[in-house]
């Protein structure tokens, strides 16, 4: 037994495996905050604080827009998925991909269900519960390779991670019979019926038992991370998740791995809230930087388009939705303006010759552009990255 909870013999296979059952939250003895721990909690809530005041400054709209997406892709990038900031934003205009169908859907789900949490919550429909974990979870495997995987329903079977079965996993998650007693704990640990616990420590020590839990037969890794976001939205740091906090565990996936181990096998709740933090500091900063670095690029390029002449009524029209686009082909960009073609393609071909945007495929019909210079800012850390070697974390 650790202080996390302990490993419990259960009958299975030729030999038999050893599940964990998670010890409830909030963790016995509390988490001890030494002055280090302190020091870094500190940072990371005055690093929030700072990405919520600089997001404040634009608009809050467009800036959820494209940190979702970013998150989507590095959160499935850790699944294995190729797809990349790009393919996802070609995808949603309906052009081809330049990766597999699967990985970009896969990248899109994550999207959505993201949006329909913020939805329920938002709209006061639902508080972040059990519930709203399996309408996250049935969103995000609707369709693609997950779809027959029980979207939307806790797994009644034993699952593992790592290895060919139970017997020689790396780690196996409480059986059904344990599991529901955990989640149970865990939504009242999310309610604070155990007593307030500091919000961002609290989406740290939930995300880590959700982990350890992996009550879905599959997409565990990504509700996780997405739960994240969603508590430092309920905990009111943040009025948007404009947080990819996806690409520090990429980034760190070995650390991120043997912190989560050392909090079943040692209890060791304080070294995962320290490797946490730390991530949450650096991602925060991170994401405040490229937010007042969007700020500078888009006050530039609408001065530059404003200087236009005649034109610029219309090209602005068009700058403004490529802003919110990213990537935008002529039939979208008429549709939603009620524009017609000639007034887009003119358009756009004046925004090309300002350096603005980039006509990427080379073709004369179906044509796409892409605002290049913030999709530079925005793909910072999205490109490559091998999958987790143990799976679905």
């Amino acid at each position: 037994m650790s202080r996390a909870g302990s490993w419990v013999q259960q009958q299975g296979g030729p030999e038999g495996f050893a599940a964990f059952i998670p010890a409830p939250l909030p963790p016995d003895p509390p988490v001890a905050f030494t002055p280090e721990l302190l020091r870094i909690h500190e940072e990371a809530v005055h690093a929030v604080g700072q990405l919520e005041g600089v997001s404040g400054t634009m608009d809050p709209d467009r800036l959820l827009y494209m940190y979702v997406r970013k998150e989507a892709v590095l959160s499935s990038q850790i699944e294995g998925t190729q797809s990349t900031l790009s393919d996802l934003l070609e995808y949603e205009n309906d052009a081809v991909p330049g990766t597999p169908l699967d990985d970009v859907q896969e990248v899109s789900r994550y999207v959505a269900a993201l949006y329909h949490g913020l939805g329920r919550i938002q709209r006061g429909e639902l508080p972040l519960s059990l519930r709203l974990i399996r309408e996250l979870h049935g969103v995000l495997m609707q369709e693609g390779r997950g779809s027959a995987q029980a979207p939307g329903d806790f797994r009644r079977t034993q699952n593992w991670i790592g290895g060919s079965r139970p017997g020689n996993a790396r780690f196996v998650p409480p059986p059904p019979h344990e599991m529901m007693t955990a989640l149970g704990n865990l939504e009242r640990f999310l309610h604070d019926e155990y007593g307030r616990t500091a919000p961002i420590v609290k989406a740290g020590l939930a995300h880590a038992q959700f982990e350890t839990i992996h009550p879905f037969l599959d997409g565990n890794g990504r509700i996780g991370r997405l739960l994240i976001s969603l508590i430092l939205g309920v905990e009111g740091l943040l009025t948007r998740p404009f947080f990819y906090f996806s690409l520090y565990l990429r980034e760190n996936r070995a650390e991120y791995y043997d912190a989560l181990q050392r909090v079943r096998t040692h209890g060791d709740w304080e070294g995962w809230l320290h490797f946490y933090l730390v991530g949450v500091d650096a991602v925060a900063r991170q994401a405040a930087g490229t937010t007042l670095a969007l700020r500078a690029l888009f006050e530039e390029d609408q001065q530059r388009v404003a200087q236009l002449g005649r034109a610029a009524g219309s090209a602005l029209r068009v700058y403004d939705l490529l802003r919110q686009r990213i990537v935008l082909s002529a039939p979208r960009a008429a549709a939603e303006l009620g524009f017609t073609w000639p007034t887009v393609n003119a358009a756009l071909q004046r925004l090309e010759r300002a350096g603005i945007a980039r006509e990427v495929t080379g073709r004369s019909r179906d044509r796409l552009y892409v605002y290049a210079r913030q999709l530079e800012l925005l793909n910072a850390g999205t490109r490559g990255g091998a999958p987790v070697a143990e799976g679905n974390l």
